[in-house]
């Protein structure tokens, strides 16, 4: 009743104003008198006060021991620090005798009054901060983990986001070059935290170890880095923020796409949509305060950064080549050679002295071993024995014409030589000519009963349409003066006669 506003505005109008005498309040109401007095004081109820704590002898002698015990828990990960309800375990066991409640006020007030306090920080444009964050997408039907690239600028709130497999060199290389196409130049410093992958050793607060991977992102970009202290993201914060926006915001519902290249396409199409947002506190849109950033920015080199990871290796005898795990496939010609792999995000490709000599999509899974069946066709026209059961092939899915010329070819292989190895070398017809192709070329070919290779690739060099020419003397003008006497015919019965000259 007494925290009534109402009623405390009634009876302060009545006595204030004059209208009622503080005796006839007391008597109506039915109020003590220190009650009316602080209706009369306050112009609302002031809710209860204590002017000084109260005592609390038995968790008292306790509080310093409490505070120690949350101290050292500072050190540890979130989910291993010890709860109020453990406290209060250890420190019966120290000869607390009082309740639970008064070590969970006790454990809720110092973890408050020990909660650390942040300065506000300046953004200057021109610089950047990095992060990666994982969300779940469902690719090509299948539902799985993908991280995520952010890149924010604190100045104009501007971001981009990329998504990849893992969180590796080669995404944050992709990532960096991509960033910087979208912003249209290179910022002058960009934070980061200590992730493996840019950072080898942790020396002290302000000094680090880098690896190879980032001094060479950073030496082609020339930008100045900024790492965090170990455990304090909050020097990052805004890219923080950016990750759970983007989080919540253009990765849920969770989207269904059929590759990456689809998903990334959405996102750069998000983070453009984006620009025009205008935040609280800005003075403009983010489109508009871009272009402060931007000219604060390093101009983007002349050749972009080549995003590969690059691992000398040789090939073995079954032309496979090794990377990440996995093993790929060169042309059996480069077998026992020297190839050089460059990794990049999407694909593997591989060289030997500078010369790409096979290319194959990236997989991210483990000991998968990933053929071009081309690679092997000109081991298999030397070893024709091996056609049905040539692993490379064991997925090619030939047109039913293929089959067809092949039993042709068996049928006739007694009489004309060796079948498997002519419908090898028609095959082999596939490493100039698309499969559309070769297909329509075979199907010309059996309507003939024309069965070899020579005859099949006759029909995959059209030729041109014949056109009667006629040898002009326009602009020749030094053969106008050359007589060209008329063919005598009868001398050639001189060939026929008997002793002539042969």
């Amino acid at each position: 009743m007494y925290t009534d506003m109402h009623w405390w505005t009634k009876i302060r109008l009545e006595v204030l104003r004059g209208e009622s005498s503080k005796r006839e309040i007391l008597r109506r109401e039915q109020i003590h008198w220190e009650t009316l007095k602080k209706i009369l004081q306050h112009p609302e109820p002031p809710g209860y006060r204590i002017n000084t704590p109260r005592d609390k002898p038995k968790i008292g002698a306790f509080l310093e021991r409490i505070a120690q015990i949350i101290d050292s828990d500072k050190s540890l990960p979130k989910k291993q620090r010890q709860t109020a309800k453990r406290i209060y375990e250890r420190i019966r066991e120290e000869g607390y005798r009082g309740k639970y409640t008064q070590v969970k006020e006790a454990v809720r007030e110092l973890r408050r009054i020990k909660r650390e306090v942040f300065m506000p920080l300046i953004h200057r444009p021109g610089e950047a901060q990095v992060d990666f964050g994982y969300a779940l997408a469902k690719v090509s039907g299948v539902l799985k983990k993908i991280a995520f690239f952010v890149m924010a600028l604190p100045y104009s709130d501007a971001f981009f986001v990329m998504a990849f497999e893992r969180e590796c060199t080669e995404s944050y290389w992709q990532g960096h070059l991509r960033a910087f196409e979208f912003f249209a130049g290179v910022p002058q410093r960009i934070s980061y935290d200590n992730a493996k992958v840019l950072v080898s050793k942790v020396i002290s607060s302000h000094e680090r170890r880098l690896t190879d991977g980032f001094l060479k992102l950073q030496s082609h970009y020339l930008f100045k880095e900024h790492f965090c202290r170990v455990a304090r993201a909050n020097e990052k914060g805004v890219v923080e923020g950016v990750v759970k926006y983007v989080r919540l915001n253009f990765l849920v519902p969770v989207p269904q796409v059929d590759d990456l290249n689809e998903l990334n396409a959405r996102l750069v199409e998000m983070c453009r949509q984006d620009m025009n947002r205008r935040l609280r506190r800005k003075t403009a849109t983010k489109a508009q305060l871009l272009q402060e950033d931007q000219a604060a920015f390093l101009s983007l080199p002349l050749s972009p950064f080549d995003a590969c990871r690059k691992q000398p290796t040789r090939a073995n005898s079954l032309s496979l080549v090794r990377f990440d795990d996995n093993d790929y496939s060169v042309p059996v010609a480069y077998a026992h050679h020297e190839i050089l792999v460059k990794g990049y995000v999407d694909r593997v490709v591989l060289c030997h002295q500078q010369k790409v000599v096979a290319e194959h999509q990236r997989s991210w899974a483990k000991e998968g071993v990933f053929f071009n069946y081309l690679h092997y066709l000109p081991l298999l026209e030397q070893k024709p024995g091996a056609l049905d059961h040539a692993r490379p092939l064991a997925d090619l899915n030939l047109p039913a014409c293929f089959d067809t010329l092949r039993r042709r070819l068996v049928a006739e292989e007694q009489k004309q030589g060796d079948g498997s190895r002519e419908f090898i070398r028609v095959l082999r017809l596939l490493e100039e000519h698309p499969m559309a192709k070769l297909e329509q070329a075979v199907q010309k070919a059996l309507r003939i009963n024309a069965h070899s290779r020579d005859a099949v690739a006759q029909f995959l060099i059209p030729a041109p349409p014949w056109q009667p020419s006629t040898f002009l003397l326009d602009g020749r003008p030094h053969l106008r003066q050359i007589t060209v006497n008329q063919p005598d015919l009868s001398a050639y019965q001189i060939l026929l006669s008997k002793g002539g000259p042969l």
